[in-house]
């Protein structure tokens, strides 16, 4: 008879790891809109973070879900990075709950008691209530407790024969620091360190390993946890203000279990003796792993600001400056401002068709390299983003708000309006075409030749809009390009409807199918849309009877 069932061992390895993952996201579809706004609203002090971590993580029973939440906020710019370094702080002491529930009920009581009803009450909701979201849910989120219990179970039975077999007398004294790092690596590997803590107590609780041994992994576990977050920060874009989020919590959770292992025998101490835990090494874990996440956040609370300031300076936040013309403006000069806010929005429409024409791999403009004119506006020696340009806007918007409140005429107020609705709609078009940019390039990659024409077709009608904006931009007061830009409307609207004729056609013929020639259209119509965008806002931009001519370059300097 085998000592070990390593297979009814990995398969509660498993079923835990699916319940836990399965009451994660029942969790999150029941009240996960909840978790967010409570994360949002109520982190505006230090304090307020640190209680709101600790309790969204003690029901979402995940640091690292609430963690990526944390990255996503600081992303946006909705959370600071002092409160966000205290809510994930409190996250990590609210997962210690994990190890409280499995060391109470996986240990103290028959196991199938209560895991089995789970799992048929869970079952049987899916069946018999699936045309409610919210009970299905539910029934969810009974089967995942019922789940992990009994994953728990199947890991407890596999060793227990193990336990009689070894004796840990005759083991080498390897150190404690190799049990922390089978911690970290464990947790790194499975990805929760719930999971990693179940096998711990599993273990402690059969006699496979010490007390002190397993005090050590759970330390590493704490560490393991940190490389979702990092992992999370890197896939979501590695903007600076995520890197910090992310090393703040890397640095608090060495600096915990480096305070941890040095206060091992105090800590040890306080758990045996105080609170009389000597007999029951399973629940002196339990309390062990909360002990050391207090005592790490009590040391490094009041260092929030201080290690936000340093990953500042590790990590600083660059920002590309768009704006050429409304920052050293004076908006309370209507006629400096009012030229201001046109070339601004000018020089918005050139940079946005860059950024198009660079995601389409549409090929740059020669004519646009000419010496002088041209010079001032290229922004070819940096790499111009989505939100760069989503920020320039709000930037014009916000100079376009301080004009409005000083005093101008109602001829100035009507050409400001204009203007602004140029940069809405220049603006609205940037972001339809980034939007579609995938569908596009899908379009091209399919197998048939029709679609494969349409792509091209698409790309040929942006780089002719890439040339009339380059030519809008450069020769801006030109008595005739008013004329130009109303024949290139008609060109736009004469290629919407030859493009639905060839697609009539390909159907009518066979060349395509209705779903496919659905999606072309789809997509012609939000490219028309927004090529009709871009040349409307060119043509107001661009009038020859505008009073303020001076070239593109020369900004108002007050």
């Amino acid at each position: 008879m085998s000592l070990f069932d390593e297979w009814k061992f990995l398969a509660g390895l498993g079923i835990f790891l699916f319940g836990m993952f399965s009451l994660e996201e029942s969790v999150k579809r029941v009240s996960g809109r909840s978790f967010k706004t409570l994360i949002r609203r109520y982190t505006g002090t230090r304090i307020k973070g640190l209680i709101t971590g600790f309790f969204c993580t003690a029901i979402l029973q995940s640091s690292s879900a609430v963690s990526l939440m944390v990255l996503a906020f600081v992303g946006a710019g909705l959370m600071t990075m002092v409160n966000a370094i205290a809510v994930m702080m409190g996250a990590m002491v609210g997962t210690t709950l994990t190890a409280w529930i499995v060391a109470v009920f996986g240990f103290k009581f028959k196991i199938e008691a209560f895991s089995l009803p789970l799992i048929g009450l869970g079952g049987l909701g899916l069946i018999f209530l699936a045309r409610s979201p919210r009970y299905v849910n539910i029934s969810k989120l009974l089967a995942a407790f019922g789940f992990l219990f009994l994953g728990l179970d199947f890991m407890k039975t596999s060793v227990e024969d193990l336990a009689g077999a070894i004796d840990l007398t005759r083991l080498p004294d390897l150190g404690l620091w190799v049990y922390v790092l089978a911690g970290i690596v464990l947790t790194a590997v499975m990805q929760s360190s719930s999971a990693t803590i179940a096998i711990v107590l599993t273990t402690i609780f059969s006699g496979i390993i010490s007390f002190d041994q397993g005090a050590a992994m759970v330390i590493g576990a704490n560490v393991g946890t940190t490389v979702t977050v990092l992992l999370g920060a890197i896939g979501h874009g590695a903007i600076p203000a995520k890197k910090q989020a992310a090393v703040s919590s890397l640095a608090f959770n060495l600096g915990t279990a480096a305070a941890a292992l040095a206060a091992l025998p105090v800590m040890f101490w306080i758990i045996q003796d105080v609170f009389g835990f000597s007999n029951n090494a399973v629940l002196g874990i339990a309390l062990f792993h909360t002990l050391f996440n207090v005592m790490g956040v009590v040391i490094f609370f009041p260092l929030i600001p201080a290690l936000a300031r340093v990953l500042k300076r590790f990590f600083p936040e660059t920002r590309t400056v768009l704006a050429k013309f409304i920052n050293n403006t004076d908006p309370e000069v209507p006629e400096a401002a009012l030229a201001a806010l046109r070339r601004e929005v000018l020089n918005q429409l050139h940079l946005s068709m860059q950024y198009i024409a660079a995601g389409y791999g549409v090929r740059p403009n020669p004519k646009a390299k000419q010496a002088g004119k041209s010079a001032s506006v290229s922004r070819s020696d940096f790499h111009v983003t989505y939100g760069d340009l989503s920020l320039l806007h709000a930037e014009i918007f916000s100079f376009y708000a301080q004009v409005q409140t000083g005093e101008i005429d109602q001829a100035e107020t009507g050409q400001m309006e204009s203007f602004i609705r140029s940069s809405r709609s220049i603006m609205n078009a940037t972001r339809n075409l980034h939007e579609m940019r995938e569908d596009v390039e899908e379009i091209g990659r399919d197998d048939n030749s029709f679609m494969v024409k349409a792509h091209g077709h698409f790309k040929s009608r942006l780089e002719q809009m890439n040339v009339m904006v380059e030519k809008a931009v450069q020769q801006e007061t030109d008595r005739v390009l008013p004329d130009v830009l109303g024949r290139f409307f008609q060109s736009v609207e004469e290629a919407d409807k030859q493009f639905i004729r060839s697609c009539s056609n390909a159907v009518a013929r066979g060349m395509v199918r209705v779903d496919e020639v659905t999606r072309l259209l789809m997509v012609n119509r939000l490219f028309t849309q927004s090529n009709r965008m871009l040349v409307l806002s060119m043509q107001a931009l661009t009038k020859a009877s505008n009073p303020f001519r001076g070239p593109l370059e020369e900004a108002p300097a007050l």
